[in-house]
């Protein structure tokens, strides 16, 4: 169930209400809604929040304003319990900046896939997709503008391609409806650039303290082993693991799937342990 949080411009799914204390962080940025799937396949050993991000609205977005909603959704949830968060791609991004913002107040964090924190791993992203573009492939993507000129639209079509393209093996799935929000994706994206060029991060990083786990998948066109040497600098508690045959979204990965769940549950289940 969708539930409003504080804001309109802020809702939450929940799932479960036994376990330790999970909050689920979408990527995107300003593509809430996909994570659903990954709730389900933990929710059976975990309590956990999906908050969708704050959109679009007469104020420019930016990390800081991610990270105070989220801040503020912890503190109103987590009871005597610090959280583990998970998130994909920008999602783990922003774990990131929010654990090294406040960094005792989280006890794990699980980055799926995380974003880039320097140009020459975006280099190697963009190098890699371009190689696998036919050029079919190259003209559909021309053609976006075009066959979608709602700008929310097009960031949802952009989504469904290069899901495609980013992954090895898919299962066959239903769907998830993705709510796109194409300007709190520019705003947001340029905020973490802005950070980025201005050495704020990845050099934040070094405050934070809980234990972290990168999930990679080896057919990921993000370059797993550049992030994380660009991590690991800072974080090094930073443990890492590679997924075979399995590209973005492990948890729609035929030869993944099941290991990316057993994966998190049994790292999580240890962290709490401690």
């Amino acid at each position: 169930m969708v539930k409003d949080f504080r804001s309109p411009l802020i809702a939450l799914r929940e799932y479960g209400t036994k376990g330790p204390f999970v909050v689920l962080l979408h990527g995107g940025p300003g593509a809430a809604g996909y994570m659903a799937p990954v709730a389900r396949g933990l929710v059976g050993s975990f309590r956990i929040l999906e908050p969708f991000q704050r959109g679009s609205s007469g104020e420019p977005l930016s990390v800081a304003r991610h990270v105070a909603d989220l801040r503020q959704l912890i503190e109103s949830r987590r009871e005597d319990t610090l959280p583990a968060i998970v998130g994909h791609s920008w999602g783990a991004m922003l774990a990131l900046a929010y654990a090294a913002e406040y960094p005792d107040s989280i006890a794990a964090l699980v980055l799926i896939g995380c974003g880039s924190f320097d140009p020459q791993a975006r280099a190697q992203l963009e190098a890699t997709r371009s190689e696998r573009i036919d050029a079919d492939m190259r003209r559909r993507l021309q053609r976006l503008p075009e066959e979608f000129p709602d700008p929310d639209e097009r960031l949802a079509a952009m989504g469904r391609f290069y899901q495609q393209l980013d992954s090895y093996d898919l299962i066959d799935a239903a769907d998830e409806k993705v709510l796109c929000d194409a300007q709190a994706h520019e705003e947001t994206w340029a905020d973490m650039l802005r950070l980025q060029e201005e050495g704020v991060y990845p050099a934040a990083f070094s405050n934070i303290r809980a234990p972290v786990l990168m999930l990679h998948g080896d057919y990921d066109p993000h370059p797993g082993q550049m992030i994380r040497a660009s991590l690991q600098a800072r974080i090094p508690q930073l443990e890492y693991l590679e997924l075979a045959q399995c590209g973005h979204y492990p948890w729609l990965e035929k030869a993944a799937m099941e290991n990316f769940y057993s994966t998190i549950r049994n790292w999580l289940t240890k962290q709490k342990s401690r």
